[in-house]
């Protein structure tokens, strides 16, 4: 990483960038209408977690960071002034008051762009780091947001997860369940950890409640695509060298044959 961190606006494009889509993330009317009053209630409940899970990352100068559904920017002012952050959201009236927030607070170093976080309009492997808070449970597809963000994370970057997740077994797992519906209503859904990060090429660093009576687990997880990438590489030179062996075609994963490797 370098000593200074690269201008935002050369990682991404414009706020109006990104397809709305039917059943996008935060569709409920309390995110839209209502994104005045969102620090009012929540806040009191996000925002100190919030700052100290960034400090306790220990980012780097340099370093850049994308941050997947930053609402009004809660967690803004924590980042170090020397890393480039790009938040994004789809919510342009969440945007506003994030927008009123960095300007207030002068954060130069943050830019703020309106898109999915489903469907990133990002380079591949372009950010340090990508968090992901309070967001991951009011997407329509949670799975759809991982595959988006470890692709423009870097290899052996960090993901930054903070949720409440469902508990698997026990009473309170079945009653969660049960009440997904309701929850579905309001704007989000239940999800447990291993549903969110199974399928993924993640190494799992850290994942902890910042106090016993936190509803929120915080889970740091370093991103290892490039070993991914690496073992398809491999079958693929094998299904090449089978092919000048005289074994017949390569073929791909949908059964079309493929040009023998250069």
């Amino acid at each position: 990483m370098g000593q200074q961190p690269a201008p935002p606006g050369a990682l991404a494009r414009p706020r109006s960038a990104g397809r709305r889509r039917r059943g996008e993330a935060h569709d409920s009317t309390l995110y839209h209408q209502f994104a005045h009053l969102y620090d009012r209630f929540f806040a009191p409940v996000y925002v100190r977690g919030l700052r100290q899970v960034v400090r306790s990352l220990g980012l780097p100068p340099g370093a850049r960071v994308l941050e997947l559904g930053v609402g009004t920017g809660l967690s803004l002012e924590a980042y170090p002034r020397n890393v480039a952050v790009v938040g994004i959201d789809y919510s342009a009236a969440m945007l506003e008051e994030a927008q009123r927030r960095v300007e207030r607070a002068g954060l130069a170093n943050v830019e703020l762009l309106e898109m999915s976080a489903c469907d990133l309009r990002l380079p591949d492997s372009s950010f340090d780091f990508v968090m992901a808070f309070h967001v991951v449970t009011v997407v329509p597809e949670a799975d759809a947001l991982m595959r988006e963000a470890l692709r423009v994370l870097k290899p052996d970057g960090r993901l930054v997860v903070v949720n409440r997740f469902r508990r698997e077994r026990g009473l309170m797992g079945r009653i969660e369940r049960r009440l997904e519906p309701l929850w579905k209503r309001c704007g989000w859904k239940t999800l447990s950890r291993r549903e969110l990060l199974d399928g993924h090429p993640l190494e799992v660093l850290v994942a902890r409640k910042e106090s016993p009576t936190s509803l929120f687990t915080t889970v740091v997880a370093v991103n290892r695509k490039h070993r991914l990438n690496g073992a398809a590489r491999l079958n693929g030179h094998a299904a090449c060298n089978g092919h000048a062996a005289g074994r017949g075609p390569a073929l791909g994963g949908d059964g079309a044959a493929r040009r023998p490797c250069p």
